[in-house]
């Protein structure tokens, strides 16, 4: 056999095998393509999940507070303690928010710009009311401030009431809430890195100027982002509040707490009147939350990659 048999031979074997795998290649399934009924089967378990425990608890709800009519919904919110427990957890909602706000946006600028020691344990504090129960947060509370506590002759000789008063709340939220914007932010800008802080010192901005200028528009979409979830947590957060508020009617009662008594008390639809505004509140952070995603999804998911 002559040489340009031989390597007409080799050609053809070669185009043969590419051919055969190529073959095999576009009959290969890729891992995410199911059969029609796989992807059905999925999505209703999907949408029956959520139905059966979001979307029917929210509708019930609405459905009970609704159930004498109106004026009973509304004579529900006639009631002081009822006004007066709305109040206070806006209250609380507005020091709450406010206080994670700046701890969030230092914390995240100090563990993103620069490197320190102890670094990796400042995260994990961070991330700290993840995994401990609000409740115990609030006994922990409980256990420093109360009259008997490690700290509660301190502050009692100074006229300060912490547990059953509005410090005690206020501090229980925040503890339970002070991650949700630090860790929006922290991922954003080791991402981004320090080339645009760099870039305005060299330019001749001084630090302030660079913050409100550079960084702050840098990471804007998921600082708001990490105020609604945190602005929704300290509204209707019960756990660490309900420990260190004592549930005095018309004094430390948030919005969950009353609609925990009214409920206790039989006063069903005066208890998911409340709950509706609650859940009305919840309803317009996840409105807003969602036009955030679809608005500036590439701003939040990038805050999102941990």
């Amino acid at each position: 056999m002559s040489d340009g048999s031989i390597a007409a031979a080799v050609s053809l074997k070669e185009a043969t095998s590419t051919g055969g795998v190529a073959a095999r290649l576009s009959q290969r399934r890729l891992p995410t393509e199911e059969a029609p009924w796989v992807r059905r089967l999925l999505i209703g378990l999907a949408v029956g999940f959520l139905g059966l425990f979001l979307l029917l608890p929210l509708i019930t709800v609405f459905m009970e507070a609704f159930r004498k009519g109106g004026g009973a919904f509304l004579a529900a919110f006639a009631d002081p303690a009822a006004i007066d427990a709305i109040l206070l957890t806006l209250m609380v909602a507005a020091i709450a928010v406010p206080a994670n706000l700046v701890f969030g946006i230092s914390a995240a600028w100090a563990i993103a710009k620069f490197d320190f020691r102890g670094k990796a344990f400042l995260v994990t504090l961070i991330d700290l009311p993840f995994s401990v129960s609000p409740v115990v947060a609030g006994l922990v509370y409980v256990l420093l401030y109360a009259s008997h506590g490690l700290l509660g002759g301190l502050v009692q000789s100074a006229g300060i009431q912490v547990i059953f008063a509005l410090p005690g709340i206020i501090m229980a939220t925040i503890f339970v809430t002070f991650p949700f914007i630090a860790r929006e932010l922290i991922p954003l800008m080791e991402e981004l890195g320090d080339t645009d802080e760099e870039a305005a010192l060299t330019l001749g901005a001084s630090g302030w100027r660079m913050f409100w200028t550079v960084t702050l528009p840098n990471v804007k979409w998921a600082l708001l982002y990490g105020v609604l979830l945190c602005n929704a947590r300290a509204m209707g957060e019960f756990g660490a509040v309900s420990v260190v508020s004592g549930h005095i009617r018309g004094y430390t009662n948030t919005m969950p707490l009353h609609i925990e008594i009214l409920y206790n008390e039989y006063q069903f639809v005066a208890a998911f009147a409340v709950a509706s505004l609650l859940a009305a509140l919840a309803l317009v952070t996840l409105g807003v939350k969602s036009w955030l995603e679809h608005r500036y999804a590439g701003d939040l998911a990038a805050g999102h990659r941990h």
